[in-house]
Parts: C-alpha cells; structure tokens; sequence
C-alpha cells in the first residue's frame, strides 16, 4: 500500500491568500462537463469550447469527476518532491535532456530571464510519462511509493478531461465524435505526462529587476490541463488584440489551454494560445508557487496534417498549416515533440541572440512573444 502523504499548507491552496490588487483578468469562459449527458447539453458546451479554443485560447473547466482532496494530495507529493535534496533530484536528470528528452528531472537555472543574462531562472520540473508500458518509470522513492495513486490520477485526467474535451471538440467541427480520441488513446505511445512544477520565489531585490520567470511561449501538444494555483502568475495574450491579461485562479476549475498540434490539425482554426508567467502580485512574490500540469498529444505516428473531413474548416477555408502552405514536410507529432523540446531545452551557453525566431522544422520557425 502507498505511504499516506500529508497534505501541507501548499497542497491545501491555503498557504497565501488571494491578491488583493486590482489586475486586468482574462475574460474566460467555463466548459461544464456535467452537461455532456444530453445531446442538447453537450451540443451547448461544444459552442461555448470551440468559441473559446478560436477566441482566446485558454478556458476553464468544471465538474469533471476528480475530488479536491486527490488534486491536494497530488499538490502535496509534488511538495514534497522539491523539498528532496539536490543531489537527489539530480540523479533522475533524463540522458538527452539537451537533444530534447523530458521526462524525468530538469533543474533550475538552465536559461537567463533578464536582458542583462545574469539572473537565472529559478524553475524546475519534474515529468513522469504515461504508465502504458512504453516507458520507464524510474524514480525517486517518493515518487515510487506513491506510484500507484499518480497513475490513477494521470489515467483520470485523461479519461475524465481530456476525452470529453475532445469529444466537444469533435461535435464542434462537425466530426463523428471518437476522431480526437482515436488519436488520443492512452494505451498508445504518444509523449503526454504529468508535470509537478516549481517556481522557487526571488529576494525582493532580485524580483524589482525581473519582468517575467518565463517568457512568451506555445505549448505543443493539443491541450494542456492547469490545476488550480493561488499565485497570480500567468497571463495570456489576447489574441484579438495582443494585451497581456491576468489568468484568474478559480476554485474548483482546471484552466485548459489549446496548444500547437490543434493548430496544425485545424489549420489554424483553433488558436495555439500565447501565454507566459510573470512576476507576482506584490502580496504573493513571498511564497514559491507549485504547478501540477498534464500535457496531452496525440499518438507519436499521427501526422499534422490539416483534418480534411470537418465541414466546419473546409466552409470557413482553414485547409493549409504552415506546413502546408510552404509546401514542406509535414512532422510526426513525435518529430515535432522533439524538434521544438530541443529548442526549448536548450541551455543558457548555447543561446544564440536569433534563438527566438529559431527555426524549429522547416516551415516553422519560432517568434518572440514579447
């Protein structure tokens, strides 16, 4: 049986109170899982999605079948984790880390985030892959003795959130409602995992030179599920009209973001959203600030083709990616994990000032999202 895992004040939300100052909060709007039971219902809430995925990117979700107290006990083992020794954590550093590979432990420090290349970010990460029998599952024993209750819970928020939202998804472009989560099937190899991770706080000194912990970016995969954090931190940029905009922490709600893979099988349809984690609220840049993160893809061999069978993107006109529309191959969703991972992993030594237009594969290449 695991070791029972003390719930500590971070893992309770209850270790800094919300921020009183008066910032420009994202308008979001919340997709409703209890509605899917009825036609009307999940016919409703696939508008309020694909309205959502076009318009801004980022949506919240609600009642989606996973109690508070397992999402706290997950929170509290992730606590845990970080309050490990270095030399611990370093010994689960994945081999490749610097060609792309993720899961596992990546430390602090490998980038700068001031103009002058002297502060070092203070973010670290820790993945654990899919438990389907494509991967390895070495880990630290604390992690291992509670190996079992992780699995349920990444096996829950894949068949509790993601299906569902990619059934919407689906229902939204007018397709038969299994094609994303026949290209989302867990017992299939493809790069999803679940992220415990760690923005450890700056002295206040070092905070008034900063003006983000991690700049303007994409996700790449095709929705990325965001438990709930009291530390006011990410903003996202309005793709309407590219002001920064506060994400609101709501109790009881998964923030969800649309990411680039959507991008490339819609055609640009669905928005890969912009988004990045700044500096704090003065009231909260006292504390560190713990994220619990699931990253889904579709399977390793699906090719990022714009889907040709929605009668939604061939009426609107949205039937070339970048990909496409240059006239260059088209990656694997396992070639494009690994192109971007590499240029996202890249160490600090190893920046070149064009890193932020890099050309990831050809047909794409990376912006500044300043």
């Amino acid at each position: 049986m695991p070791v029972p895992v003390p719930v500590p004040e971070l893992g309770a939300f209850t270790y800094v109170a919300e921020t009183k100052e008066p910032l420009d909060w994202a308008d979001l709007v919340t997709v409703d899982l209890s509605a899917l039971s009825t036609p009307e219902g999940k016919k409703e809430q696939a508008a309020i999605l694909i309205s959502a995925v076009r318009e801004k990117g980022f949506f919240y979700v609600k009642n989606f079948g996973i109690s508070q107290e397992r999402v706290n006990r997950q929170f509290a083992i992730g606590k845990r984790f970080y309050e490990l020794p270095v030399e611990e954590k370093v010994r689960y550093i994945p081999r490749g880390l610097d060609d792309g590979q993720f899961n596992g432990y990546v430390p602090a420090g490998r980038r700068f985030i001031d103009e002058e290349k002297k502060i070092p970010d203070q973010m670290e990460i820790y993945n654990i892959p899919k438990f389907n029998g494509d991967f390895q599952h070495n880990h630290p024993a604390l992690i291992q003795e509670n190996i079992t209750e992780i699995e349920e819970f990444a096996r829950a928020l894949h068949t509790e959130v993601l299906d569902p939202l990619l059934v919407l998804l689906a229902v939204a472009l007018e397709l038969p409602e299994d094609y994303f989560t026949s290209m989302h099937q867990y017992q299939v190899k493809s790069e999803d995992h679940l992220r415990y991770m760690r923005y450890t706080k700056y002295p206040p000194e070092v905070l008034a030179k900063l003006k983000n912990w991690l700049q303007g970016h994409t996700d790449l995969g095709t929705f990325t599920l965001l438990f709930r954090q009291p530390v006011a931190a990410l903003q996202i940029r309005d793709p309407g009209t590219n002001e920064w905009k506060w994400v609101k922490p709501m109790d009881a709600t998964l923030t969800v973001n649309a990411c680039d893979a959507l991008g490339f099988l819609t055609g640009g349809y669905v928005k890969s959203t912009i988004h990045r984690v700044t500096v704090p609220p003065k009231d909260q840049q006292h504390v560190d600030r713990l994220g619990l993160l699931y990253f889904s893809r579709p399977h390793n061999d699906i090719k990022l083709t714009t889907i040709k069978d929605s009668p939604v993107l061939q009426r609107e006109g949205y039937t070339q990616n970048q990909f496409e529309q240059t006239g260059n191959y088209v990656p694997t969703m396992e070639e494009w994990t690994f192109a971007k991972q590499k240029w996202q992993r890249t160490k600090a030594e190893a920046v070149k000032n064009d890193h932020d237009k890099a050309l990831i594969l050809p047909g794409f290449n990376e912006q500044p999202y300043a």
